[in-house]
């Protein structure tokens, strides 16, 4: 069942050196039981989708166009009250740096029960019930004792289960995971994935894992959506991803990163740096790095293209062969088939 359906969603922030474009028409849909992967470099608007689809932006922050649908419930202009019974409840979010998410001056149980007896209808004393046994669904150790503990006294592992205790304890039907492990050592890292792992299983719910780890999108994701200057450049499942990329841009992440094939082998980063989202230029924004750019990228975007029922990419280089009969739509893209038709 379809629980998600983000469309052509917009988003800015407006700044006092103008607008910037974080999010330009990204549409993708997320089902029961799917765990989504969302990768890309910082600022390529990973974490603003989630933000928009939490509606937790900053001031400056603003969706101008798009829909996002909760079970078929349109949040876009729903209004703070209907937020407030989705946000949290029904959608939850881990936020990516667990030394700053939890708030120093409470203890973690106040931290666990307010989430409880704000969305549920639990008495105190069972909310606290309720938070310890979340406590233990993500093995921390002595679980009463942590209760009365303050964010300060614990590892930023146990701070990041926490953070997913948290994020677990209305049983959501979304659970957004926002670089859940970008602040930890690799060996917690493998313990927080393989929680996540078996907790998605156990609870049967849907997973958007956000992260610029390809390694955890490998482990974790059914589908995967690789995103640069706030745009999907390409989607579809993590093996298409993987071992058939038709984006010049996936290119360039796969190969920055280190295999078995490649371990003698110097890795061949992704040179230059993310496109200016205050001028976005009129062609493909990966175009000034990437080293298959044609003339047609420079001035035109591609659209989205088809490569087959569970993969689609926006790059001129699956069109090469016929650039030269290319027909132009007005705002200057190749008509083509939508991949969210």
């Amino acid at each position: 069942m379809r629980l998600l359906e983000v469309n052509d969603l917009h988003t800015s922030f407006f700044t006092d050196a103008g607008e910037v474009k974080a999010v330009n028409g990204v549409s993708f849909n997320l089902d029961e039981g799917k765990v989504l992967g969302i990768v890309g470099e910082s600022g390529s608007g990973k974490s603003v989708t989630a933000y928009s689809i939490m509606q937790i932006l900053a001031s400056t922050g603003r969706i101008v166009s798009g829909s996002i649908k909760f079970r078929g419930q349109e949040l876009v202009g729903a209004g703070e009250n209907v937020m407030r019974k989705i946000r949290g409840n029904r959608i939850s979010i881990i936020f990516q740096d667990p030394m700053t998410s939890l708030n120093p001056t409470y203890t973690i149980g106040h931290q666990i029960e307010e989430a409880l007896l704000l969305h549920t209808n639990r008495t105190k004393e069972q909310a606290y019930d309720r938070a310890v046994e979340l406590l233990r669904l993500v093995q921390i150790n002595e679980a009463e004792k942590r209760m009365a503990q303050y964010p300060y006294e614990l590892s930023g592992g146990m701070r990041q289960r926490i953070g997913i205790a948290m994020a677990l304890a209305c049983e959501p039907d979304i659970l957004i995971a926002d670089e859940p492990t970008t602040a930890l050592d690799v060996t917690i890292q493998a313990g927080i994935l393989e929680l996540m792992n078996s907790l998605q299983k156990e609870l049967g719910m849907a997973i958007i894992m956000i992260t610029h780890d390809l390694g955890v999108v490998a482990q974790m994701c059914d589908e995967v959506i690789v995103m640069y200057a706030g745009s999907i450049c390409e989607q579809g499942t993590a093996d298409e991803i993987f071992y058939n990329p038709h984006h010049e841009y996936t290119k360039g992440l796969l190969r920055s990163i280190p295999t078995v094939n490649n371990e003698n082998e110097k890795l061949k980063p992704i040179t230059g740096t993310p496109i200016d989202l205050l001028n976005m230029p009129k062609g493909c924004p990966f175009a000034p790095r990437c080293d298959a750019a044609m003339k047609i990228c420079i001035t035109d975007r591609a659209c989205r293209r088809i490569i087959n029922e569970n993969h689609m990419a926006t790059c001129w280089m699956n069109d090469r062969d016929n650039i030269g009969t290319i027909e132009e739509t007005p705002d200057g893209a190749q008509e083509a088939e939508n991949v969210n038709k």
